[in-house]
């Protein structure tokens, strides 16, 4: 196959992540738009939206039936168009119960969109036979921080979040229509008959990576604010700090991390990403002031960009099952990490104190290399 038209094919494919990316930013940009349209306390919020994570948890094996039974290229156009479709539901939900009802769909369509893309980029990059995954989700982060500023912009306009999702969904539908066609046709090999099965040693591994990676991942998001705030003392127009420029370098990471693997492998980068990201952790944990936590969470962010791309990659290429089952089983094992970091933490630190959690977490990612260290690579 010549360079044009495995470019097609990679362009498509970045797109589909970047527009996933947008509508999901574009959704959490505006969260307090809608709980105060809806007038809802923090308690009631908090409930509503684990609807999303347990959409998510329940179509993890129904998105890898389909994908198998029907393929990944026509699984992530329709699962892309009804996700869209559910942004704009959740716009003008008007009570809680249909709120939640939505959160529920577009969490479970929102995952069968993101294993049927990643199973698409591990077509792809076994066109390219180099690794290029995680350039895909460095795309679905830039469109985060795009979504964001759309966002913050949509409220400064005090546009409501109806006709923002409106605009997004309709926009990001013209553009699917248009790039989904040069998607790959036909998933590459480890298919199996086998709808349902049990993860084998090798899987089993990858899985307990991106759980390890997750707590961590997950951490940052629900708590680098409330770090800066209580432990760093940041004053109120640098609290937000630590979350940005860890989302900054997780997202710029990703860009390079293709290119690190190739030159220097998987199992190695790995290994350096998890005892990136503890240094960093524990550097903001004993020097807990600004310029060295700052210095810290940008350390984390690096050391988090790229496990789970570099994970899914890995998974995707099983010859045991097909990429869509393997990055399911993958995307399940480490989403309980993503799960249950943020509440880990708010344990520990009732028990103890802020610090201590996140030496805590700090030891989760040096399991990431201590595991890293039994990769087999081809």
């Amino acid at each position: 196959m010549n360079n044009k038209a495995k470019s097609k094919y990679r362009i498509a494919v970045g797109v589909l992540f970047f527009l996933q990316g947008l509508a999901f930013s574009s959704w959490a940009s505006r969260i307090p738009s809608v709980q105060e349209r809806l007038h809802l306390s923090e308690t009631e919020l908090g409930l509503v939206l684990f609807a999303l994570p347990f959409g998510l948890m329940v179509s993890l094996p129904f998105a890898a039936w389909l994908i198998t039974r029907f393929g990944s290229r026509k699984v992530v156009f329709l699962a892309s168009i009804a996700y869209l479709f559910i942004l704009i539901f959740i716009g003008f939900s008007t009570t809680i119960s249909k709120l939640t009802v939505a959160l529920f769909a577009f969490g479970l369509f929102g995952n069968m969109v993101n294993i049927a893309v990643n199973t698409q980029a591990v077509n792809v990059e076994a066109l390219y036979n180099k690794a290029i995954m995680a350039s895909f989700h460095g795309l679905w982060s830039l469109a985060g921080f795009c979504g964001a500023a759309l966002g913050t912009l949509m409220s400064g306009l005090e546009i409501a979040p109806s006709y923002h999702f409106l605009i997004i969904a309709l926009f990001s539908i013209l553009i699917l229509t248009i790039y989904s066609r040069n998607t790959v046709q036909s998933d590459i090999g480890g298919a199996t008959d086998k709808k349902f099965v049990l993860p084998d040693k090798s899987l089993l591994h990858l899985g307990l990576i991106a759980f390890f990676s997750l707590i961590c991942e997950g951490a940052m998001f629900d708590w680098s604010g409330v770090y800066f705030k209580k432990v760093v003392m940041a004053k109120d127009n640098w609290i937000g700090m630590g979350y940005t420029v860890f989302m900054c370098t997780m997202a710029g990471g990703r860009f390079f991390a293709d290119r690190l693997v190739t030159n220097f492998g998987l199992k190695r980068i790995l290994q350096v990403n998890g005892v990136l990201t503890a240094f960093g952790l524990l550097l903001a944990v004993v020097f807990p002031t600004l310029t060295f936590a700052l210095v810290g969470f940008f350390l984390v962010g690096f050391g988090v960009s790229s496990i789970v791309p570099l994970i899914y990659s890995a998974a995707g290429k099983s010859k045991k099952v097909s990429p869509g089952i393997a990055i399911a089983t993958v995307s399940t094992i480490g989403f309980v990490g993503f799960l249950i970091g943020p509440p880990l933490i708010g344990i520990i630190a009732g028990a103890f104190n802020l610090r201590v959690s996140f030496i805590l977490i700090a030891a989760m990612s040096l399991c990431v290399t201590l595991l890293s260290a039994f990769i087999k690579e081809d």
